[in-house]
């Protein structure tokens, strides 16, 4: 039987609180909070919603979101799960799965359509007795993947599916990182003060953070924790970065230079890397040469900008806001257009022709998301998903 222990959150109007009957405020930022369990090594974060009404539901599902996008582990949706609309709005939100509580009668019946409407491995089932599995062996094992125990006395016999206790204390869990890193302090080649120069980058746009120093200590500390920590040469002591703030910086990966005498790290950055508040130190620009960045990332990231401020700042003669205007309709009608356009040119032998249409398309496509709210990294991360 594979066992798995993972952190669980209860979501109380838009806070996390203690537990299903305990509505004590754990963190009022169930974002940050979520992403610090994250970086600490959870393996999974399963979030029950706590909701009694429609538009507390839906709040409690755009949060659910908003953590989905932001972690870069799985997360389970549970609770206020009546039928399989409310299956669809949680795996929509970003989860990789969906639990249902077994002690609902009515749960029986949807577990089945769930599995066959999503497929088994996105569905798994919550129980708080025993008697919740043992009854309902046959239909579990055929339509869920996982098993998730509420209460962490309760255990069942079972080579089929995973068996997950949850964590209702997460603070108490001790995650580790566990950083086993290729290189020693004393294999680096240290400056005349005997420092070391960090170079940080956030680890999912490649963005330069800022440069500290470190000593052995701090190096060490780093491994030991996996939240990034410096020596501060004006104060003369050991700095946690984030400890005073709590814009922490948690490692993803490091690399050492040809000569070995400076770091780079890439890290998960929670809020601002810079002491002014701005996301990276370096933002007063020398100079910009006018060079063309045709980096595929960064175009779609500037365009959509782009259509996005339209949206927020209409200007006068923008096509783009001429669609905004006219609306969804018109919207999916220039998308359809578009689509067309390309199978057409796409008989002709000339690229040229094919690249014109595709570009047209997707810029319609971005009007479309924007007008969604759906974002690149939401389309990315489903593309890594499959």
């Amino acid at each position: 039987m594979n066992s798995l222990l993972i952190p669980a959150l209860f979501l109380k109007d838009e806070k996390l609180v203690s537990d299903f009957s305990n509505y004590n405020v754990l963190s009022d930022n169930p974002v940050d909070y979520s992403v610090s369990l994250a970086a600490k090594g959870a393996n999974k974060i399963i979030i029950f919603d706590l909701s009694n009404t429609d538009s507390e539901h839906d709040k409690a599902l755009t949060c659910i979101r908003n953590i989905t996008r932001a972690v870069d582990i799985p997360i389970i949706g549970a609770g206020n799960i009546k039928r399989l609309e409310d299956v669809k709005k949680i795996l929509y939100a970003g989860c990789k799965a969906c639990a249902l509580n077994m002690s609902k009668d009515s749960n029986l019946k949807l577990i089945e359509e769930a599995s066959k409407r999503f497929e088994k491995d996105k569905i798994m089932v919550c129980i708080k007795e025993e008697g919740e599995y043992y009854s309902n062996e046959p239909i579990i094992n055929e339509y869920s993947s996982a098993i998730v125990s509420i209460n962490e006395m309760v255990t069942v016999d079972t080579n089929e599916l995973t068996f997950i206790h949850i964590e209702k204390d997460p603070d108490r869990q001790v995650y580790s990182v566990n950083i086993d890193c290729k290189y020693k302090w004393s294999d680096l080649k240290k400056n005349s003060d005997g420092y070391v120069p960090v170079v940080v980058q956030d680890y999912k746009t490649d963005e330069v953070l800022m440069v500290a120093y470190m000593n052995e200590e701090a190096f060490n500390k780093t491994i030991d924790t996996g939240v990034m920590t410096y020596y501060s040469r004006s104060r003369n002591e050991l700095w946690v970065k984030g400890l005073t703030s709590g814009h922490f910086q948690y490692v993803k990966s490091m690399y050492v230079d040809c000569d070995l005498d400076t770091i780079l790290v890439k890290v998960l950055q929670i809020g601002s890397a810079c002491h002014t508040g701005k996301g990276s130190c370096f933002f007063n620009e020398a100079f910009s040469l006018n060079s063309s960045n045709h980096n595929p990332s960064k175009v779609f990231d500037e365009v959509m900008a782009t259509i996005l401020d339209r949206k927020v700042h209409p200007k006068e003669g923008s096509y783009t806001n001429y669609l905004f205007d006219k609306g969804i309709d018109k919207v999916l009608k220039k998308v359809g257009e578009e689509a067309t356009e390309i199978v057409i040119a796409a008989k002709n032998p000339d690229k040229e022709e094919i690249k014109y249409e595709i570009a047209d398309f997707l810029y319609h496509v971005m009007v479309l998301m924007a007008q969604k709210d759906v974002t690149w990294e939401d389309i990315t991360e489903e593309l890594a998903n499959r």
